[in-house]
């Protein structure tokens, strides 16, 4: 598609006898926030190193807006940013010196505005090696966007970050977005995934077992409905009734919890039953299945759907 600004078509990634991704095939659109998912090992590392050109596909065919990673160098890196988990810059090495460093092999002006941004501002003149695990990454995230990249590669953006830093990229990732930035986001966080990412795509040992929106995929599957319910007398904790629709049911803090296919007819029942009795409602939720539980079913069938 005219659209599509990173395409994947039959990836594969061989080293020696061992398969780290085995035919994948996906596109992100421009200006999209695409969500690669998947426990250690399932090809994450190896898609993400082969997109960044840091490795050569076995085979298959990998673009980025028409560049070829793993042959044309000299274009690509203008055209993406990339944070990794480990940066790899120097101990000794200044936050205000990295920026300057960077930006001059991309050509262009420090973006000193950037350590500010991300709460680095009284950090400018220390080293690396000083700096806390969530100000390393805070650093790293600086660097990656300081040229302004149509493409840019986030490897686990917010591990070792507290709220405030975490809210505050999360802010700055939905501006990139907005002036067009095409977004890879390589997570184990499931709740960051189904909050940042227009659609997902699951890898399992190497090959991609599930994509789509975050609502699509959390639709599919078992698809049952979590219902919460706690009322003045705690009669629903008490007394084991069933319910239409109700597949299971569980007791925990004060709340009977029933996971429901159809979770209308259920809801209906549970405030009759409640009203019969006069047993006042204190509380009651009603959960769609978050993107965690469907990824941990996924995981658990071995990729089936």
């Amino acid at each position: 598609m005219a659209d599509d600004v990173v395409t994947v078509d039959g990836f594969r990634k061989v080293y020696g006898s061992f398969v780290a991704v085995d035919g994948i095939s996906f596109a992100v659109q421009r200006g999209e926030v695409f969500g690669l998912l998947g426990p250690n090992g399932a090809g994450k590392t190896s898609t993400l190193e082969c997109l960044e050109g840091l490795r050569a596909p076995t085979s298959g065919s990998l673009d980025i807006m028409g560049v070829d990673p793993s042959h044309d160098g000299r274009k690509l890196r203008n055209l993406i940013g990339v944070q990794l988990q480990v940066s790899g810059l120097p101990g000794d090495m200044r936050a205000d010196e990295a920026m300057r460093f960077f930006c001059a092999y991309h050509r262009v002006e420090p973006r000193y505005d950037l350590l500010d941004r991300l709460g680095l501002a009284e950090k400018r003149n220390s080293q690396y090696e000083g700096l806390s695990t969530g100000q390393q990454r805070r650093l790293a995230l600086a660097l990656a966007i300081a040229h302004r990249p149509p493409v840019l590669f986030l490897d686990e953006p917010t591990a070792g970050l507290d709220v405030q830093s975490r809210t505050e990229l999360h802010s700055l990732i939905r501006e990139l977005q907005s002036d067009g930035t095409t977004i890879l986001l390589a997570t184990h966080d499931m709740a960051e995934a189904e909050k940042m990412a227009d659609r997902v795509a699951i890898l399992l040992r190497g090959k991609l077992v599930a994509s789509g929106t975050p609502i699509e995929l959390t639709a599919t599957g078992a698809g049952f409905t979590k219902v919460s319910v706690r009322s003045e007398r705690s009669l629903l904790c008490a007394d084991e009734v069933i319910f239409p629709a109700v597949h299971q049911r569980s007791v925990a803090d004060e709340y009977a919890i029933y996971f429901s296919t159809d979770p209308g007819p259920t809801v209906s029942a549970i405030l009759g039953y409640l009203d019969d009795r006069q047993d006042r409602l204190i509380d009651l939720r009603v959960e769609r299945p978050s993107l965690e539980e469907r990824f941990l079913e996924i995981t658990a069938n071995g990729g089936a759907a």
